[in-house]
């Protein structure tokens, strides 16, 4: 008999200062047997970081052309495309093709592996690449409930997460910067 996924709901009150949107969020996410709970929140932190409306998670870890995030446009087409973990040159590839804005963010204990074997292959590639640190997430998952109210605050490259359980403070790296954001930078 097949496992089935954990489910989890979240109502997350988001303060995000970098964008000035303030908003309280409604969601189910569902765990993925094969998914640690480190994932899952990395996916429910990404989420919050990009938080849209038309923003949705995926089927995750059981959908392999899929990433764990995307947002279309109303008219269908690919947006956003956010994978979790440290993704393949060849997936990361085709999601440059396949959505408008490519987003990766790494948080496993080989990320700096990862990051220096596959970096200098991503040159030339418009996407953004960031690190979570691994313990961080670990913090962040020891906090986790089934059923949880709790919010996050965003600003600048840190989320600063309140509990009832507790609290805990993210920071992510930014490894790569994709050419909206280079070409502001030249422009500011």
């Amino acid at each position: 008999m097949a496992l089935k996924p954990t489910i989890y709901k979240f109502t997350v009150d988001l303060a995000d200062l970098n964008r000035g949107k303030y908003e309280t969020l409604e969601l189910t996410i569902a765990q993925h047997p094969s998914e640690s709970i480190e994932r899952m929140m990395a996916r429910v932190l990404a989420y919050c970081i990009n938080a849209d409306q038309q923003l949705a998670f995926t089927r995750g870890v059981s959908a392999v052309d899929e990433p764990d995030l995307w947002l279309h446009t109303l008219d269908g087409q690919l947006a956003l495309w956010i994978d979790i973990g440290e993704p393949s040159v060849e997936r990361v590839r085709k999601a440059v093709r396949s959505a408008k804005k490519v987003k990766i963010y790494s948080l496993n204990t080989k990320s700096d592996v990862w990051w220096s074997q596959i970096g200098d292959k991503l040159e030339g590639l418009d996407l953004w690449v960031y690190r979570f640190q691994w313990n961080e997430i670990k913090s962040l998952a020891a906090l986790v409930q089934r059923t949880m109210n709790f919010s996050v605050t965003v600003t600048d490259n840190s989320a600063y997460i309140a509990t009832e359980s507790g609290e805990t403070e993210l920071a992510w790296t930014t490894l790569k910067s994709g050419r909206e954001q280079a070409d502001s930078n030249r422009r500011g």
